[in-house]
């Protein structure tokens, strides 16, 4: 068959439509039979922002609502930003994870049930912004508030069916309870930090036994409760309670309790925590063997910024004599009346030392490696490190007495 000539070509391209061929006149009847179903299917693999741009007819618009937006993070971090995740409330209510951050200067969201007065009064002349609109996102999975101008409670924001993740950090004025994560039952990470208006008891977590995996209040000063509340959580991977005024006692810990925990970081309130203070240099190993054996039933468990030190208070503290020693010689030496966990390969010990990291031998636990073990030669290189750093108290397994400290002090100085 003869082919067509470019004229002909012209005359058909008209005949369909000023220029459209058949091809894309397929293409268009094939799109356009494509159900809501199938274009929301479409659509989950797009960005929120794609999304919204593609939204060209009502069939586009109805796929749009009906979209499950893959866990991408939309960040508000603007007035512009926030007017775009209006839209998207209800053009893409399906959307999974979102960041709140700072608006413009000058704007605020509105003020919450009970808000501090102070700041209040302070942004009384602020443009506000309505923020309870969020909870129109009922299938969220993941929700930070990171520096966000909230003052007050609101209860829109405890309020998530399927949340899985919640984060809220440097939120100074938002008021609230962690009696309100009932409104979170699917909970599986909680992460606070600087939350100075947060409250409650840890007790108030059992209502998410059997959900939460990680969870950190770092300088949450107002949480309070024993930590062995959460002893029975069955999915407790990370436990992190520091700067928080929570209690309870190391010792307590079961060969049962926190079965599947890989880190634990406990405050100073906490007998045996990281910080905690000896009466006696005689009252630690007790506690490390403790720590040890937690360890041990645990093996991929890190207990994370752990030591800690003699008291002021205790019978046993002494210091250089003031008489005797400048302030310049003061500041360099002291006694070794921190103590840490120390660790070469997997063989595990402990060792005493000062503040400025001046250590004494170290203290082990666990017997060497043998020879023909695999990690033997890791041990090996981290025991020399190790040792290399023992100089002045060498031949010392705990702190010297006052009397064999001013001595070694006197030989230093030359005396």
């Amino acid at each position: 068959m003869p082919r067509p000539q470019k004229k002909q070509k012209l005359e058909d391209g008209q005949q369909n439509g000023g220029g459209m061929t058949t091809d894309d006149d397929d293409n268009s009847s094939s799109f356009d039979r494509l159900g809501t179903d199938a274009l929301a299917n479409i659509f989950g693999f797009l960005l929120p922002e794609d999304i919204m741009l593609a939204r060209l007819n009502k069939k586009m618009r109805e796929a749009a609502k009906k979209t499950i937006v893959p866990l991408t993070d939309f960040v508000v971090d603007s007035v512009r930003k926030y007017n775009a995740l209006v839209a998207m409330s209800t053009a893409l209510p399906n959307l999974q994870q979102i960041s709140v951050h700072g608006l413009d200067g000058g704007h605020k969201y509105s003020d919450g049930e009970d808000p501090n007065e102070g700041r209040a009064a302070k942004t009384a002349n602020f443009i506000t912004h309505d923020i309870n609109f969020i909870s129109r996102f009922r299938r969220l999975r993941s929700l930070e508030l990171y520096f966000t101008p909230l003052n007050g409670r609101y209860a829109a924001l405890f309020d998530f069916p399927l949340l899985h993740k919640l984060s809220i950090k440097y939120t100074h004025c938002l008021k609230w309870n962690l009696e309100m994560l009932e409104g979170l039952p699917l909970l599986k990470e909680l992460f606070c930090a600087s939350n100075e208006s947060l409250t409650g008891n840890i007790d108030s977590l059992r209502v998410l036994k059997d959900t939460l995996e990680k969870v950190t209040f770092r300088d949450c000063p107002h949480i309070e409760g024993n930590f062995m509340d959460l002893a029975d959580f069955p999915r407790l991977k990370e436990l992190n309670l520091r700067e928080t005024y929570v209690t309870g006692d190391i010792r307590d810990v079961g060969e049962r309790d926190f079965p599947t925990l890989e880190l634990l970081a406990l405050p100073s309130s906490v007998y045996g925590g990281p910080g905690h203070e000896f009466q006696r240099i005689s009252d630690a190993p007790g506690i490390i063997r403790t720590l040890y054996s937690i360890k041990r039933q645990r093996p991929n468990l890190l207990f994370k910024y752990w030591y800690g030190k003699l008291s002021k208070d205790s019978p046993d503290w002494y210091g250089l004599d003031d008489e005797l020693f400048n302030e310049e010689f003061r500041e360099f030496l002291a006694p070794p009346f921190h103590i840490h966990l120390v660790e070469a390969g997997s063989r595990v010990g402990y060792r005493w030392q000062t503040n400025d990291d001046m250590p004494c031998e170290v203290n082990w636990l666990d017997p060497e490696p043998g020879r023909e073990s695999s990690e033997y030669e890791k041990y090996i290189r981290e025991l020399r490190v190790i040792e290399e750093r023992v100089y002045l108290y060498q031949g010392f397994h705990e702190p010297p007495s006052e009397e064999e400290f001013n001595r070694l002090a006197s030989e230093i100085n030359g005396d």
